[in-house]
């Protein structure tokens, strides 16, 4: 299912609720990769009450089906105020979006980021452990172990992309380029997720290269990463 078709299909679900449907994310930027890659879309309505809920189930229901993650849903009132918990991600969503339909409201969301570099060190810290914890449940298989990276490479570059803030204050759209920018403030080998966004695309294999080095190399600089936000925060800049 397309975007489009969504936002058809929400229209006629509950019309007069609809605000806006707003499609974010690597599609949004020109960073989509196909197959492998899903659209992200924020959708704002009048209330989200049981009704409003029920009324969008089956649209979204498909949507889901067709390899998507749900819509983030939220009232205008409550995106203002969602400003401060998720400064990455609605920073992520104001600088760049399209309006599929309705009206554009996140252009105009005024985010605070002195809140954005605890929540970029809480969620690299907690996707780090998640890593390993899945880890232990591959058996280091190799297909298991490549997929296990395949997985986790969007989010990770997503908080990279968010950490280059810290240090930057002019951020690329497409997650690699900004990968590498923030390579040359941190001085990590941008090669490891690359050689994983080559297996995300089916460029490469996993018997082709060695997976349990790559996967090492690939907590290591996650914790590259992690370290110096954290040296970032304790010197109170």
């Amino acid at each position: 299912m397309s975007p489009e078709k969504l936002v058809e299909e929400l229209k006629q679900a509950g019309p007069s609720g609809l605000k806006s449907v707003i499609l974010y994310g690597s599609a949004a930027a020109g960073d989509h990769t196909g197959k492998r890659s899903d659209y992200n879309v924020l959708v704002v309505t009048e209330d989200l009450d049981l009704p409003t809920l029920d009324a969008f189930s089956k649209a979204v229901a498909r949507w889901a089906q067709a390899g998507n993650p749900p819509p983030l849903l939220f009232t205008e009132g409550r995106l203002e105020k969602a400003t401060d918990v998720f400064p990455i991600e609605l920073l992520d969503i104001r600088e760049c979006h399209q309006v599929l339909y309705g009206n554009d409201l996140v252009a105009e969301l005024e985010i605070d980021t002195r809140n954005l570099r605890l929540q970029i060190e809480h969620e690299l810290r907690g996707k780090l452990i998640q890593l390993r914890q899945r880890y232990l449940l591959t058996g280091g298989k190799t297909k298991a172990v490549a997929e296990l990276m395949v997985q986790s490479l969007s989010t990770f570059l997503v908080l990279f992309r968010a950490a280059l803030r810290l240090f930057d204050e002019t951020v690329p759209q497409k997650k690699m380029e900004a990968l590498e920018k923030l390579a040359a403030h941190l001085s990590f080998d941008v090669s490891v997720f690359k050689t994983v966004q080559q297996l995300k695309d089916g460029e490469v294999k996993p018997k082709e290269i060695e997976i349990g080095k790559l996967f090492g190399n690939y907590l290591k600089t996650a914790e590259c990463v992690i370290d110096a936000v954290d040296a970032y925060i304790h010197k109170g800049e």
